[in-house]
């Protein structure tokens, strides 16, 4: 499916592609707005409030920030992720590719929309940054995944030909994205949250496992 050889640069998204997608579904839509309701003494049917608030910043430089949120709703983002961060984990065969990629060596770079603050919580207990030669988040260069210029900013910051590069996302709107911008290898991701049922990605070649994309003789090689 991939020729290689043909790629000198493999940018990676974090939640959804590399981890589950399952910690940040159940934050958002399930553990903050019932938590935002008990802490300021409010009844059940503000927790659908909340949700919507959440879900109407989605796919804004908003939506991923955790000071925003902490703002907006009068609490600590941060304290109520450590409540269920037990939660976060690799998804399925994440670790071997990371693995693959590291002893292929094509620079390995995390685009990702998640803010520092995110990355912070996410990277000690994942060890993901043992295995990527940069991380660059939207917040670092003030615009979303979603947005040109996003990719103009990461170029300028991680250069790269988008002719010879790979990017992975679970994100159809940035994948949408990627492509308008050139990138020529694009790949989405079947199921991002381990709870729900796998997704369509219309106009992409999705994955169930990386191992779908590394080729054969290497991945035996490597456990020979």
């Amino acid at each position: 499916m991939i020729d290689w050889p043909a790629i000198d640069t493999v940018l990676l998204d974090m939640d959804g592609t590399l981890l589950d997608l399952h910690f940040d579904s159940h934050f958002w839509l399930d553990h903050l707005p019932r938590r935002y309701a008990e802490l300021h003494k409010l009844d059940e049917a503000t927790q659908e409030v909340v949700r919507a608030r959440i879900i109407a910043e989605q796919g804004t430089l908003n939506w991923y920030s955790l000071a925003y949120w902490s703002r907006e709703l009068d609490v600590d983002i941060v304290a109520l992720k450590r409540e269920v961060q037990h939660l976060i984990g690799l998804r399925g065969d994440a670790l071997d590719f990371l693995t693959w990629l590291k002893q292929a060596h094509p620079r390995v770079v995390l685009a990702t929309n998640a803010d520092r603050e995110s990355l912070a919580l996410k990277l000690p207990v994942t060890g993901l940054d043992d295995y990527l030669d940069a991380i660059v988040s939207s917040a670092d260069v003030g615009e979303a995944k979603e947005e040109q210029a996003f990719w103009h900013a990461l170029n300028e910051i991680e250069p790269f030909d988008p002719e010879r590069t790979l990017f992975i996302d679970d994100n159809p709107r940035v994948l949408e994205s990627a492509r308008a911008y050139g990138i020529r290898h694009l790949l989405g991701i079947l199921k991002p949250d381990s709870q729900r049922p796998e997704r369509e990605l219309t106009g992409f070649v999705a994955l169930d496992r990386f191992a779908d994309i590394l080729p054969s003789p290497v991945t035996e090689g490597r456990h020979g």
